[in-house]
């Protein structure tokens, strides 16, 4: 498996659908005109028997980050930091649910937001967690916000560990 820069000619968004009407939308109309501006930039999980078939989709961007609302010993540490990687959508199709993808999404995301760190350091990956997925992120060691009870972090410190 292998994911790739959605292309619009080449890609069938409007066959996709997660279920979720917000990350549908976002994936048919807006992620290759975020991608243009240079905002966000959207990778795809091909289908390996269709690649014009998308299993699932994510998107990057950089995000300001409110050092308030990290824990103290995390404040202390990054008192200079102004901002961290986010995935900002993170979606799979309803007919490839329950088999992993999701999972393979995210740590395919993890490792680049990973190698963007090494090569402009920011230190942490932020997520905001959509219509219950909190638990999802919880698993593979994602905290929430003191303030915020769906928009969760962790650090790259602990993304580094974890995949090596």
């Amino acid at each position: 498996m292998n994911t790739v820069l959605l292309d619009k000619s080449k890609h069938n968004r409007n066959r996709f659908d997660c279920g979720i009407s917000a990350l549908n939308n976002y994936l048919k109309v807006m992620a290759s005109q975020q991608a243009k501006k240079d905002n966000t930039r959207t990778f795809i999980l091909e289908d390996d028997n269709d690649e014009s078939r998308i299993i699932g989709f994510y998107t990057l961007t950089m995000t300001p980050i409110d050092l308030n609302a990290l824990p103290d010993k995390l404040q202390k540490k990054h008192h200079s930091s102004t901002s961290g990687g986010l995935i900002a959508r993170l979606a799979v199709d309803a007919n490839f649910q329950g088999k992993g993808f999701g999972e393979w999404l995210l740590i395919d995301a993890l490792r680049k937001l990973l190698t963007a760190s090494d090569t402009v350091a920011f230190p942490v990956v932020i997520v905001d967690a959509k219509d219950g997925a909190k638990h999802f992120y919880e698993q593979y060691g994602f905290t929430a916000f003191k303030d915020t009870e769906n928009r969760l972090f962790i650090t790259i410190a602990d993304i580094r560990a974890s995949l090596s």
